[in-house]
């Protein structure tokens, strides 16, 4: 396996062993199962030589099970967790638990709609968990790089300077990142011994037709339907994010990290910045893009620049046809497209962190973002969900 100490790529391309154990040192409960990093969770926790296991393995989204998500050997567990009376039936039941991976958020229109929503759900997981499993020794909370640049409402306005660290402090404004975290430190003082770690990706680079943060997925749609259409790849950003230097957080590798916290000693009650290791140009990696659907990349003018969410508004149609005539899985365009999402990452250049803490701590994995970009792509590719 890809383990941090081996700094080796494609954990989740291993195949697990004919023969799966079924006596379990560890139980995972994963929150957020179908999402960008929940999938590579899915995907790497039950491999037969991923540290901490051999694992038995949980999983929970608010929908059903999914096509694409299927051949992962997890028990599925359809639970909206914004509701407590469905959490409660449902996730006290899981009495084995001995690790949390919580990778799920609900978007509201304002960041103190984000901290009710998100409170409450996490909230509603750790009361249906805590009480009822008595192995349970670790949390893995998940949050983000707006710890420290501000919810999208505030975005730029109140930030720290990059590269951003750990040892920053927190932002004098709302921010649901907050909110949970303070609900973590409060919750594991309820039981001796219960240890927790707090990871903030990046920009995720990963897998999840059900993500509304999964920018390769949205941009590969996006590139669809310009060769439907038979128009070149427009640059829908600024000058500063097409020249400017970005990094990324590949959804494998920060499910490696987060398995490492929970595992390694040298790592528990900690928050720890995850990302790749190294930086990149949007120019560069759009015309990867362009190759990977045969088409033309627009000469970039600023002068012309405009909004994906503008150019997409009209173009479900469109997308229907992309996914009848290339046979794919059934997705709305208002769906799988997180145009939004995109606009805002392509704005202005990315914001950048440091690994030094982690590597301190000894996590010495990495990716490289030019290779992880084609595999993702290639894997959206392989799985239907764009043609």
């Amino acid at each position: 396996m890809s383990c941090w100490w081996s700094g080796a790529i494609g954990a989740a391309k291993k195949k697990l062993e004919d023969n799966v154990p079924q006596n379990y040192e560890s139980v995972a409960l994963i929150v957020g199962v179908t999402g960008i990093v929940g999938n590579s969770l899915a995907e790497i926790l039950p491999l037969a030589d991923t540290p901490g296991g051999p694992w038995k393995v949980y999983g929970v989204a608010r929908r059903p099970r999914p096509s694409w998500n299927a051949d992962h050997p997890i028990e599925y567990i359809q639970c909206d967790i914004s509701k407590s009376e469905d959490t409660q039936s449902k996730l006290t039941l899981l009495t084995d638990v001995t690790h949390v991976y919580y990778v799920c958020w609900a978007n509201r229109s304002t960041e103190l709609e984000n901290c009710e929503i998100n409170g409450k759900m996490f909230q509603n997981v750790l009361d249906a968990i805590i009480p009822n499993c008595p192995t349970l020794s670790h949390i893995c909370l998940q949050t983000g790089r707006k710890h420290y640049h501000g919810s999208f409402e505030l975005f730029g306005i109140v930030a720290h300077d990059t590269p951003h660290h750990e040892g920053l402090p927190r932002l004098p404004i709302p921010n649901f990142y907050y909110t949970l975290e303070d609900i973590l430190f409060e919750e594991v003082k309820k039981k001796e011994g219960l240890t927790w770690s707090v990871h903030r990706p990046g920009l995720i680079f990963g897998f999840s037709p059900y993500s509304s943060m999964n920018i390769i997925a949205s941009l590969c749609v996006y590139a669809a339907i310009c060769k439907h259409e038979g128009l070149p790849l427009r640059f829908p950003g600024s000058k500063s994010a097409w020249d400017g230097y970005s990094d990324c957080s590949d959804a494998d590798l920060i499910a490696e990290h987060q398995i490492w916290a929970s595992v390694d000693p040298n790592a528990k009650n900690e928050a720890f910045d995850v990302s790749n290791g190294d930086v990149f140009k949007w120019k560069h990696l759009w015309k990867i893009l362009a190759e990977e659907f045969e088409l033309e990349v627009e000469e970039f003018h600023e002068r012309k620049k405009c909004t994906l969410e503008e150019m997409m508004k009209d173009k479900g149609q469109i997308w229907d046809e992309i996914v009848k005539e290339n046979g794919l899985v059934a997705s709305k365009l208002e769906e799988i497209g997180g145009w939004w999402f995109v606009d805002i990452a392509l704005g202005g250049e990315g914001p950048l962190d440091t690994m030094n803490k982690s590597k301190e701590h000894g996590f010495l994995g990495f990716r490289n973002t030019k290779n992880a970009f084609i595999s993702w792509i290639y894997k959206l590719k392989a799985y239907k969900i764009v043609p």
